[in-house]
């Protein structure tokens, strides 16, 4: 299936794909968030949710996980294999390891069920205002690092970098504050979309994972330096006479 292309926001109002299972849950969603001014469309299984996202291009998901015919999970993935749409996942599940796992796999966003259309439809304008945001960004380089947000892609001395999606968001984030210290809770916050609870691991071990594919370790850093009891920050690396 082809790659459905970004940037293709409704000129009048954000359209919107509520993949949900429940049917009291999905009509009346359907109806709260038309009320808040969304062009809502719905389906019951992942893979119809699939095929809508191929032949429709809407604007944002809201993905249930607890789906008849795939776990929600395993459809994040396949969503990401085919288009970048900003993805929310909605649902029961309220572990933060679960959390953690499918913002790692791509999603843009994490509400707990039950949640409000209310709190839903601020979040959905939430992740659109970042989308456009960063649709508007420019390419940011940091010596011989280049990220580039819209292409959702990042090179080293020229060469690709094999990025995750969270490790992407994640060295993105820093890039646009290069030689700024930036805390770990500031991360979990911004980048994870966590803001209440979660644990520095979580960030320490994407940080060891980015590390290794700049190139370098914490013992022998580069680009990414810690501040000690602080947080960290990219910086451009000292030159060898240095």
């Amino acid at each position: 299936m082809p790659l459905p292309p970004d940037g293709y926001r409704s000129a009048q109002m954000p359209s919107v794909l509520l993949i949900e299972d429940d049917a009291p849950i999905r009509t009346s969603l359907t109806r709260s968030l038309r009320d808040r001014g969304h062009a809502v469309s719905s389906v019951s299984t992942a893979l119809d949710g699939l095929r809508s996202v191929v032949e429709d291009r809407p604007d944002l998901i809201v993905l249930d996980l607890g789906l008849p015919d795939m776990d929600g999970a395993d459809l994040l993935r396949m969503l990401r294999a085919v288009s970048r749409v900003p993805v929310i996942v909605a649902t029961a599940r309220d572990g933060e390891a679960d959390m953690v796992r499918l913002l790692d796999a791509g999603a843009d966003d994490y509400v707990v069920k039950p949640y409000s259309a209310a709190q839903l439809d601020a979040r959905i304008r939430a992740v659109l205002r970042r989308v456009d945001t960063g649709r508007a960004d420019t390419s940011l380089t940091v010596g011989t690092l280049r990220v580039d947000p819209g292409a959702r892609e990042a090179t080293l001395d020229g060469a690709a970098l094999d990025l995750t999606p969270r490790e992407f968001d994640l060295l993105h984030y820093l890039a646009a504050r290069a030689g700024q210290v930036v805390t770990k809770r500031e991360l979990l916050t911004e980048v994870w979309r966590i803001p209440y609870g979660g644990t520095d691991k979580t960030v320490d071990v994407h940080l060891s994972w980015l590390r290794r594919k700049l190139g370098e370790t914490a013992q022998r850093p580069r680009y990414l330096q810690t501040v000690r009891g602080v947080g960290v920050r990219l910086t451009v690396p000292p030159s060898p006479a240095e």
